[in-house]
């Protein structure tokens, strides 16, 4: 199956450099490029992409808005890109639907895997891009959810929550939790149902504003488990 992309940035070079790269792939066809979010609306309306990269700052309309009108809209997958250090709106995009996020200087290989995985339905948490932006940005939140929320999960589904936002894969959680690799999905999927999640990121949103998490809080065991590229994980 033909994996089909939008791609909106107002940097030509950026938005051009990107679809050259994901167009040459055997399973990937970038049906449109765009400069703004309106345009990235507009293009999704027409083509039915599974997948749209989005820059967060465009004119007319920005990325978020146009994430949320895409979400809202389709059921196509949008991934922010951002320069992390001065995007100072990229928690808005996790509410607004965004399904992952890439640096721009983000490497060919990891580009093309984060549209894969996208694609396919799953989220894109990167230690070194999604952790740190919930973090920073749910700091910034003023009116967090209460942790009675919570309630309707099992002491273990808890645990899986808490394990999930400290940023490990579900293999990890397996080994953190002496269980199968079944078991542990078996416990995201009852998260996600149990409180209304879309995926792995809301989760991880979630366990910030009801204080499971704190930010800065280490992983389990005191490791820091940033790495240099996006990884994945199914529900």
């Amino acid at each position: 199956m033909t994996i089909r992309v939008v791609v909106a940035d107002d940097q030509e070079l950026v938005r051009s450099g990107f679809a050259l790269i994901l167009d040459v792939q055997p399973d990937i066809e970038v049906v449109a490029e765009v400069g703004d979010g309106a345009e990235a609306v507009e293009a999704v309306r027409r083509h039915a992409p599974d997948v749209a990269l989005l820059d967060v700052r465009m004119p007319r309309m920005d990325g978020i808005e146009a994430c949320r009108a895409i979400s809202a809209a389709s059921d196509c997958r949008t991934v922010m890109l951002t320069t992390f250090d001065s995007d100072e709106y990229v928690y808005d995009a996790l509410h607004a639907g965004a399904s992952g996020f890439l640096l721009k200087d983000v490497r060919r290989d990891d580009l093309v895997h984060a549209v894969r995985v996208v694609a396919r339905g799953d989220s894109l948490l990167a230690p070194t891009v999604a952790r740190r932006l919930v973090e920073q940005y749910t700091r910034s939140t003023r009116h967090p959810r209460p942790a009675a929320r919570l309630d309707v999960l099992t002491a273990r589904e808890r645990e899986t929550l808490l394990l999930l936002a400290r940023g490990l894969s579900n293999a990890e959680i397996a080994a953190e939790l002496v269980v199968s690799d079944h078991t542990v999905k078996t416990h995201v999927g009852n998260v996600l149902a149990k409180l209304g999640l879309r995926d792995r990121i809301q989760a991880v949103i979630c366990a910030y504003e009801t204080g499971l998490v704190a930010a800065g809080d280490p992983p389990p065991g005191g490791a820091d488990r940033a790495g240099p590229s996006p990884t994945s994980a199914r529900n």
